[in-house]
């Protein structure tokens, strides 16, 4: 379908992913006004995250040609007639999409909102439309997670654009929209780690060491994050790991039981591999808790021993963006950054825009913990 251009319409500069497993194309393209519930964004920032690569390679599938991006932070140039909360020039950081309507919604659980999927990966709005077109007036799929941040503006719901204060650079909040925030959301909200307690991260990039950041504004005694990665497993002492587990030289389940005395009290799959998930439960103690947000392939099945799980009452949950309400979340991490209490900056590296394909090829080799885009100054 093709969409007429008209003098309405926003000039944009957009990565655009046409083919899967092949590079993003940077493209010149356009975007329709804002609706009534609805603001434009120009993005000074966005963070480059896993899911990002999984959707370029498909492993999640989606319409394409597709504008992916989805850790945006940018200053609002535009408003439609219905918003309210935001206005023109407000700092905003840009996360999921969510309906604001549906039980899990209405209940305080958006980011489990019964339209997640079609919100955020089916490319366009819930009515199926989006807001962008090539140079040709062909369809480009947007929306992606309510946003598709690798582009210079976006068109976003009021729902999912979270005012932030001005006295904290912008360009290094766009992470907090999703990576960041799912970490630390998953310790301090969906798990309610606390004070005292034990806990693991199973995988140490940008997710796994947010939690092990928040963990320890938990208040967490015992903090053991496990990877292969030798850097990331110095980082995660710095950050605020107590121990940290190689799981190529060691046995992680029998040194985390050592470790906490018969097993932790919490554990967080961050590296979507069912055998790591595995170890996640197995390290659990008595009525330990084992969270599961690392992303996997569609289709991806993982096992344990039922008994193991029931009869010293194990729980598994599967969190999706931390089960947080990102409108009040996100500031909270502003926050504790500014006490120096959360110091998630020590995760990123800076690209500019037209770099993406090569912090997305650093963030996969792990050269990269959290890349992030910075776009060129507004003229």
């Amino acid at each position: 379908m093709s969409q007429q251009i008209s003098s309405e319409r926003k000039p944009i500069r957009a990565a655009v992913l046409r083919v899967a497993k092949t590079p993003l194309v940077f493209e010149d393209a356009s975007l329709e006004a804002p609706r009534a519930n609805e603001v434009l964004v120009r993005m000074v920032a966005t963070g480059v995250c896993h899911t990002d690569m999984v959707v370029r390679d498909q492993l999640y599938q989606t319409a394409l040609p597709m504008i992916l991006g989805h850790e945006g932070a940018g200053v609002v140039e535009k408003i439609g007639s219905d918003v309210t909360t935001i206005e023109v020039g407000d700092h905003v950081v840009i996360t999921y999409a969510y309906c604001g309507l549906c039980g899990p919604c209405a209940t305080g659980h958006p980011a489990h909102c019964q339209h997640m999927g079609e919100l955020n990966f089916a490319g366009g709005r819930l009515d199926g439309t989006s807001a962008a077109c090539d140079a040709h007036g062909g369809e480009l799929h947007d929306h992606f997670f309510g946003q598709s941040s690798f582009s210079t503006h976006s068109v976003v719901s009021e729902l999912n654009v979270v005012k932030v204060r001005k006295d904290v650079p912008l360009e290094l909040l766009g992470p907090l929209g999703c990576g960041i925030q799912t970490g630390s959301g998953a310790v301090l909200n969906a798990l309610k780690v606390h004070a005292g307690s034990s806990f693991v991260a199973f995988g140490t990039g940008a997710v796994g060491l947010a939690a092990v950041m928040a963990a320890r504004v938990a208040g967490a005694t015992t903090i053991i994050a496990v990877d292969i990665n030798a850097e990331r497993l110095a980082m995660a002492l710095e950050l605020g790991a107590t121990h940290v587990i190689n799981s190529r030289e060691t046995d992680p389940v029998a040194r985390i039981r050592e470790l906490t005395n018969g097993g932790a009290d919490f554990t967080l799959e961050c590296s979507g591999r069912p055998e790591v998930l595995r170890q996640c439960i197995d390290s659990l103690g008595i009525l330990g808790s084992c969270g599961i947000v690392g992303a996997t392939r569609e289709g991806t099945e993982a096992s344990f021993n039922v008994n193991d799980v029931m009869i010293p009452g194990r729980r598994i949950i599967g969190i999706v963006q931390g089960d947080v309400v990102s409108r009040t979340f996100i500031p909270e991490l502003v926050e504790l950054y500014r006490q120096g209490r959360f110091p998630f900056d020590r995760l990123v590296k800076f690209y500019d825009f037209e770099q993406l394909n090569q912090a997305m090829a650093d963030s996969e080799s792990g050269i990269t913990i959290k890349p992030i885009l910075r776009f060129p100054a507004a003229a």
